[in-house]
């Protein structure tokens, strides 16, 4: 016991092991282990856990997506055009009217007696050209009989049978008529010219007549009445409401002027489509064509307004409401696709770690497309059906070695070998 005590003094102060050899071996586990702990601790042969994907190969659209801002087609602002008391209102706010549908009615009483007025006014205009034209025809037949005598009257007053004081009285008496009828004849065009400012009065009322029922001029959704019945309304005077047609509806939204010249060329080879979700959840999509592309970019921000039209048959799409917007190019056919997270970032660009045969890893530049949601199109640089890591990048060097993360068993076995 004594012994033992100092021996393992002793070994205190040496460092010595006092585990016993294993005597079917002869082997000192304290040694072996420290020399396969040393083996097994070279860098690359423990497997590095991480995520591993397929890359791929399908159909993807290539789109811009942005905000944008919903606007009705059409707005109308509803004024009356003549005054008097708002007898009817046949709408209420918010009201989905159609093309031609009643809104207001106007008190119509003053209106009908001045047209009343106005129709004596070009009746007596009418009697007017009668009385003209009748002293037209007694002036002119008188006129022709002076005319005759005078000429009579002037060879009597050459043959010396009348005195030529007769003869001018009579040239006078003829002259005097022919003016006369003139002056008939110019009563008759004044006489025209009333019947005409008559007729044209009596038609302007009429149609003032007619602003007294003022209808919907467009289909569309009916806002905030401004007046409400019994009120006194003046030509030209406040809104009384405004109507805006949702059916179609724009959709407003503005692209980086970098991708203008994409739009353009795709645009010119056939319609573009674009489809606006409401920003709240569980809103429906609606789709619609690209139908404008403003004439000038917003040198402040750098991008250009873009319009799409949708039927909105729906109704999802409300004027001022904030849409997202997703303007489809082009489908990309057989993209190469790989998950967002398998692309990192180096000093020469993006680059991919490839999982190759032996389960050792390569660093491999690539050259990158379009994102669609979760994945990136990749345009260069991997093919279909090759291993990508798409977790633990950032514990990877090339050529080390490899496991799916959760295949323990599998990394362990290999270890063992």
């Amino acid at each position: 016991m004594k012994n033992f005590i100092a021996l393992a003094m002793a070994c205190a102060l040496t460092g010595c092991s006092l585990i016993p050899s294993n005597p079917a071996t002869g082997d000192d586990k304290g040694g072996g282990g420290g020399k396969g702990g040393g083996k097994g601790g070279k860098k690359g042969d423990a497997a590095v856990p991480v995520t591993l994907a397929k890359v791929s190969q399908r159909d993807v659209p290539i789109e811009i997506q942005v905000i944008g801002n919903v606007e009705a087609f059409a707005t109308v602002t509803v004024r009356s055009q003549v005054g008097g008391e708002l007898m009817k209102v046949f709408i209420n706010e918010g009201d989905l009217v159609k093309q031609g549908d009643p809104l207001f009615k106007i008190d119509q009483r003053q209106l009908q007696a001045m047209i009343a007025q106005a129709e004596a006014t070009f009746q007596k205009a009418n009697a007017a050209l009668s009385q003209a034209q009748a002293t037209l025809s007694k002036d002119q037949a008188n006129l022709q009989f002076l005319k005759s005598q005078a000429a009579r009257y002037e060879k009597l007053v050459k043959e010396g049978v009348i005195s030529k004081e007769q003869g001018e009285l009579t040239a006078a008496n003829a002259n005097a008529s022919e003016q006369l009828v003139n002056a008939d004849k110019a009563a008759i065009e004044s006489a025209r010219a009333d019947i005409g400012a008559a007729r044209a009065a009596a038609d302007n009322l009429k149609v003032q007549l007619t602003y007294t029922d003022i209808r919907a001029n467009l289909t569309g959704r009916t806002g905030n009445l401004m007046v409400k019945q019994g009120n006194l309304v003046a030509p030209n005077g406040a809104d009384m409401v405004a109507i805006n047609q949702v059916q179609p509806i724009y959709v407003t939204f503005a692209i980086p002027e970098s991708q203008l010249d994409h739009v353009r060329k795709y645009m010119a080879q056939g319609k573009l489509q674009v489809v606006a979700t409401p920003q709240e959840a569980g809103g429906a999509s609606e789709t619609g064509v690209l139908t404008f592309i403003d004439n000038n970019v917003d040198a402040t921000t750098g991008t250009i307004k873009l319009k799409g039209t949708f039927k909105n048959t729906s109704r999802a799409l409300w004027p001022g409401q904030f849409v997202r917007v997703v303007l489809r190019l082009y489908t990309q056919h057989n993209a190469t696709i790989v998950p967002n997270q398998a692309v990192q970032t180096g000093q020469e660009g993006p680059y991919v770690y490839v999982v190759k045969e032996d389960q050792t890893v390569e660093s491999r530049s690539i050259v990158t497309g379009a994102r669609i949601n979760e994945d990136l199109v990749i345009d260069k640089g991997l093919e279909q059906g090759e291993t990508v890591v798409t977790d633990g990048q950032l514990r990877l060097a090339p050529g080390m070695k490899v496991a799916q993360r959760g295949d323990g068993k599998r990394g362990g076995k290999k270890k063992a070998d």
